[in-house]
């Protein structure tokens, strides 16, 4: 698949250390000038639904289960690959001292309906939700969101740099 970018955030003072590689599939969704979204109001941001893969599972699997769990999709047939963004991030947890993250992004279509969503807890908590948005939209009002939040998430330049992308690229 097509790398699209690699990052370093900027915490980091170097590429050394313990790394925990994690993998991830994402959704691109969409319907004319909108695109299916997640919000969330923790971070006041939109991204692109997905998540990490689990262990033996294929990406494609993956994505399907992700974009079910997250939107109550049905019917989703995966069409193309869109390309890969790779990022190194810190890590939370003791055992690690970055994460070296892969997101692998592709062009889906679902039934326009959405079903019940099965979030899992801290989802819920930091208030997600399935939702179609004009994708401009999207994108101005993450931007207003890293000019202006203190409270935004390491993963807001990543989702506006690919809607970007998908603009130029897919509209």
């Amino acid at each position: 698949m097509q790398l699209l970018k690699s990052t370093i955030h900027p915490e980091l003072a170097s590429l050394e250390g313990k790394r925990f590689h994690r993998q991830a599939a994402r959704g691109i969704i969409l319907d004319g000038d909108n695109i299916l979204m997640l919000y969330t109001e923790r971070y006041h941001d939109y991204s692109i639904p997905g998540g990490g893969v689990d262990e033996g599972e294929d990406l494609r699997q993956g994505l399907v289960r992700e974009l079910e769990e997250e939107t109550g999709a049905k019917h989703i047939d995966i069409l193309t690959e869109f390309g890969c963004y790779e990022e190194f991030r810190p890590w939370y947890k003791d055992d690690f001292d970055l994460v070296h993250m892969e997101s692998y992004c592709y062009v889906c279509t679902i039934h326009p309906e959405l079903g019940e969503t099965r979030l899992e807890e801290h989802e819920i908590q930091n208030g997600m939700r399935p939702l179609w948005i004009n994708i401009h939209q999207a994108i101005a009002h993450n931007e207003h969101t890293i000019a202006n939040s203190p409270k935004k998430g390491m993963s807001i330049e990543r989702e506006t740099y690919l809607l970007k992308l998908i603009v130029k690229e897919l509209l």
